[in-house]
């Protein structure tokens, strides 16, 4: 049987406050998550930096530079969610529940893998001419 709830405008509402409660959760209870915030912060400032040293492509410099920082905020929330309801479940070890938390904790890596890349790319297209 379907879900009743709310619909139209009130249910994308409710999305919204149910997504900023998720937000707030990660950084109250996530240390990674907030130092994460502090590296994306940084890193966006630095992006409009860069940027204005660029003399082409600005825009997709722009987007290169930010997106890995909003990929690691996504991936680090979503492995905190998974860590979550593994220790929801149970505190004994079991191979599938270890084996959930690395692989969200492998999506975080990726993702910080990808930032690094990208931005080694860009500041060596913009400030080296490779």
């Amino acid at each position: 049987m379907a879900k009743t709830g709310a619909t139209g405008i009130t249910r994308i509402i409710n999305a919204g406050k149910y997504s900023i409660k998720g937000l707030k959760a990660a950084f109250i209870n996530e240390a990674a998550f907030r130092q994460d915030c502090i590296l994306s912060v940084i890193l966006f400032a630095s992006a409009f930096w860069i940027v204005s040293d660029a003399q082409e492509a600005k825009a997709l410099y722009f987007i290169a530079l930010i997106s890995g920082p909003f990929l690691v905020l996504l991936a680090e929330i979503i492995n905190s969610a998974i860590e979550a309801v593994v220790d929801r479940i149970g505190d004994e070890y079991h191979e599938l529940s270890g084996r959930a938390k690395d692989m969200g904790s492998a999506a975080v890596f990726l993702t910080l893998t990808y930032t690094a890349v990208s931005w080694i790319a860009v500041i060596l297209r913009v400030y080296v001419g490779i």
